[in-house]
């Protein structure tokens, strides 16, 4: 027995000893390595491990704010926001990782490490663990400049089916889609060309013996519509454009309608800072032509119509969270109180060490439902939702707290049992 404990101390032992030794020279480097707060992936963790991720802001030496928003060719921007607290205070500095459609998502993650590596250096230039790093530089195998033989327009095409059944129900929906864009700093076009179609089907099966017989269910929808889109660029603040539309909806009853819409744009905010903040009011006014299906509430089976739109945005991305608040109001000037109102607002705040509360929501006074069939709609239409319905109103809501508490530390990937 004795010469077995003496084995397992002597075995033991030293691998507990080297375990130790592993984790102080782990302790070191976190206390050596630049704190830093922001929302990163395991990726991130695994491609940048020369920082500490905290998760309290306070504790941070630097903080990210990360944003994105859509580029011209159908890719993505991806713009993060590098500032500095405690000794780093002052320093700031904004890196862009610029992904095109076809990026994978490989692709896209490695362009955004790859900025936020270069972002961060001069922070980790002052750090203990400058020595560690070593810069490279990949000259490109050819040096060239390139054209676009597309002009930077950009097509996308696409067709989706789906299906689902039971015994008692089936479902099937058809979705095809085309639009063609050309996105630059003085222009914006926009053209979009869709066809839905979804049928379902409801069978009610009643007891032997029952009096009723057994029905079947049938909900058909289907739309088509064209949007246009045309902008143009006067300054850093205002820009000026209209939209054109047509289409046909059998759940609206629009046999078919065109609209015409012209409009200007004022940003309070440079559009350059578009991806932080936003303050921005849209006016157009224009005309609109309804034939519907079947006569309408009003008496109408077509109608040509004058209508006004006014939509207001504010939106701004900060270290203490996020806030974005929308208003838009419409009506026809035929008939003032043929008006239509809603509301946004969602926020995102952190209100104290590990403490987050978010909230948003929607509200909508409805009353322009002009289009609504005079016949109204059956019991099955309504349980079907096969028509537009009436209403003065609608809304949602969501909101939620969350508390994290423990080590400030997140550096750590360990990705076993992940669904």
């Amino acid at each position: 027995m004795k010469k077995q404990l003496t084995f397992l101390f002597l075995f033991i032992f030293p691998i507990v000893l080297a375990a130790q030794e592993v984790t102080e020279k782990a302790d070191t480097l976190r206390k050596d390595a630049l704190r830093v707060y922001m929302s990163a992936s395991d990726y991130i963790k695994r491609e940048i491990p020369f920082i500490n991720y905290v998760r309290d802001l306070n504790e941070a030496q630097v903080y990210i704010i990360s944003t994105s928003q859509r580029t011209g060719s159908g890719g993505r921007e991806y713009t993060y926001f590098i500032e500095g607290q405690k000794e780093f205070a002052g320093m700031r500095d904004t890196v862009v990782a610029i992904c095109s459609f076809d990026d994978t998502q490989e692709q896209i993650r490695q362009k955004q490490v790859s900025v936020l590596k270069m972002g961060l250096m001069r922070y980790v230039l002052k750090t203990p663990l400058a020595k560690h790093i070593e810069i490279k530089f990949n000259k490109p195998l050819k040096e060239e400049v390139s054209t676009d033989k597309w002009d930077n327009w950009v097509f996308r095409t696409g067709i989706n089916a789906y299906l689902n059944g039971q015994n008692l129900t089936k479902y099937s929906d058809t979705y095809g889609s085309f639009s063609a864009s050309r996105v630059t700093q003085a222009w914006k076009y926009v053209f979009d060309l869709d066809y839905s179609r979804g049928k379902d089907t409801y069978k009610i099966d009643y007891p032997e013996g029952s009096d009723l017989e057994d029905t079947e269910i049938i909900s058909e929808n289907k739309s088509k519509s064209f949007n246009a889109l045309i902008v143009k660029s006067i300054s850093d603040h205002w820009s000026v454009g209209g939209t054109y539309a047509m289409g046909s909806s059998t759940y609206s009853n629009y046999r078919f309608r065109t609209s015409l819409s012209p409009g200007i744009e004022f940003n309070i905010f440079p559009y350059s800072e578009s991806t932080r903040r936003q303050f921005s009011f849209l006016y157009s006014a224009g005309y609109r032509y309804n034939n519907y299906n079947d006569t309408t509430v009003y008496n109408k089976t077509l109608e040509h119509l004058w209508m006004q739109s006014l939509r207001g945005t504010y939106s701004i991305i900060q270290k203490w969270g996020s806030i974005s608040l929308s208003s838009y109001w419409s009506n026809y000037f035929h008939d003032w109180a043929l008006n239509y109102l809603s509301f946004y607002a969602g926020i995102n705040f952190r209100i104290t060490k590990g403490l987050s509360f978010n909230v948003s929501g929607n509200t909508s006074l409805i009353h322009n439902q002009i289009s609504l069939s005079k016949g109204g709609a059956t019991q099955e239409e309504i349980l079907t939702r096969q028509k537009e319905l009436e209403t003065n109103y609608s809304y949602y809501v969501s909101f939620g707290l969350s508390y994290t508490f423990g080590s400030i530390f997140n550096n750590v990937v360990n990705p076993r049992f992940d669904n």
